[in-house]
C-alpha cells in the first residue's frame, strides 16, 4: 500500500495538464515577445545602412584633409586632427563667419517657419472641428501641399516668384498696386521671405493633420459643460484644446524643428546651388562647402557641429517638456 503511493503520485503529476504547461508557456510567451523584434530585424538593419554608416564615414572625414586631390580614393587622404573644426569655429576666419551667418539665418528661419505652421495649422484644425457643408473637400484641399511632390512644388514657386512674368508680381503690382515696381523676389533680401512663404505653405498641412488628429480624443462634454458655464470660443481654446493638446505640440514642434532646420531641398530647388545671403540655410551653405569648393573635410566637419547642436537641442527640449510634463501632472 504504501510502495504504491509514490508511483500513483507520480503517475497523477504525468497525466496532470499542469505538468506541461508551464514550459510551453515559457515557450509561447518567447515566441510571443521574441517575433516583433524578429520582424523588425529587417529594417533595423537597413536604418543602420542607410543612416548609420555614412554617418560613421562623415565623422572619419571630418578629421582628413580631404580635398579634390584625394576624391578618387579618400582613404589616402592626410589626417588633418581638429583643424577642420578650428576652422569652421574661428568666427574671425572668413569660413566661420560666413558658417556663423548661415546658422543665425537658419535660425531665424526656423523659429518663423516653426511658428507660423504651427499657429495656421492649429487655426484650421480648429476651425474645421465644427460641422458644415464642403468640410471633408476643404480638408482634403488642405493636404495638397503636404501631399505634393517637392520638387515639383517648389519649382512651381519658382515660376510664381519670376521678376517679369510671375504671378506674385502680378498680382502684387499689376492688380493691386502694393509695390511701386516688380520685386526680385529669388535675389537680393526678399529672397529669405520667398523662402519662408514656400517653407510655410509646404509644412502647415502637417501641423494641421497632427492637430486634428489631437483633436479627436477631446471629449465634446468638456466644451459643452463650458459652454454652459459660460466660457466662450477663447476660454474654451485657452483651457480645454491648448492644454489638452499639450503632448500632441511637443511632439509636433520637435518634429517640424527638426525638418525645418535640415531642409534641403526647398532652397536648392528654390535657388540653386548658390543661395543669397538672405537665405543661405547652413544645410546649403555645408553643401556649398563640400560640393562647390571641393573641400570634404571642412564640409564634413559642418555637418558633425550641425548634428551636435541639433542633439543637445533635442536633449535639452525633452528635458524640459518632460520637467513640465511631470509638474503639471
Amino acid at each position: 500500500m504504501t510502495a504504491t503511493a509514490p508511483a500513483a503520485e507520480a503517475t497523477v503529476r504525468k497525466s496532470s495538464p499542469g505538468a506541461t504547461r508551464g514550459p510551453r508557456r515559457r515557450t509561447g510567451r518567447l515566441r510571443r515577445v521574441g517575433l516583433p523584434y524578429l520582424l523588425l530585424l529587417p529594417a533595423l538593419l537597413l536604418e543602420l545602412l542607410v543612416h548609420l554608416v555614412p554617418m560613421v564615414i562623415g565623422i572619419v572625414m571630418s578629421f582628413k584633409e580631404l580635398t579634390q586631390f584625394y576624391i578618387r580614393d579618400w582613404g589616402t587622404a592626410p589626417w588633418a586632427g581638429l583643424d577642420n573644426y578650428t576652422v569652421s569655429v574661428d568666427f574671425d576666419g572668413p569660413v566661420g563667419q560666413a558658417l556663423l551667418h548661415s546658422f543665425l539665418v537658419t535660425v531665424a528661419f526656423t523659429v518663423l517657419s516653426v511658428g507660423l505652421c504651427w499657429l495656421i495649422g492649429t487655426a484650421a484644425a480648429v476651425f474645421m472641428q465644427d460641422t458644415f457643408r464642403g468640410r471633408g473637400l476643404l480638408r482634403a484641399l488642405f493636404l495638397v501641399p503636404y501631399a505634393l511632390p517637392v520638387y515639383a512644388a517648389v519649382i512651381t514657386w519658382v515660376f510664381m516668384f519670376q521678376h517679369d512674368n510671375g504671378l506674385v508680381n502680378h498680382v502684387l503690382h499689376d492688380q493691386l498696386g502694393l509695390t511701386d515696381k516688380p520685386s526680385f523676389w529669388l535675389i537680393g533680401d526678399n529672397s529669405f521671405v520667398a523662402l519662408l512663404t514656400v517653407s510655410v505653405w509646404k509644412g502647415w498641412p502637417f501641423a494641421f493633420l497632427i492637430v486634428m488628429a489631437g483633436l479627436q480624443n477631446i471629449p465634446r462634454e468638456l466644451y459643452e459643460a463650458a459652454a454652459l458655464d459660460g466660457a466662450g470660443m477663447i476660454q474654451q481654446l485657452r483651457r480645454i484644446t491648448l492644454p489638452s493638446l499639450r503632448p500632441v505640440n511637443q511632439v509636433l514642434v520637435l518634429v517640424l524643428f527638426l525638418w525645418t532646420f535640415n531642409d534641403f531641398n526647398t532652397p536648392y530647388v528654390l535657388f540653386g546651388k548658390s543661395a543669397p545671403e538672405a537665405a543661405d540655410l547652413i544645410s546649403v551653405h555645408i553643401y556649398q562647402a563640400s560640393f562647390v569648393t571641393w573641400n570634404f573635410g571642412t564640409g564634413s566637419a559642418m555637418s558633425v557641429l550641425l548634428l551636435l547642436f541639433l542633439l543637445v537641442v533635442t536633449g535639452v527640449y525633452l528635458a524640459l517638456t518632460s520637467r513640465g510634463r511631470r509638474t503639471a501632472q
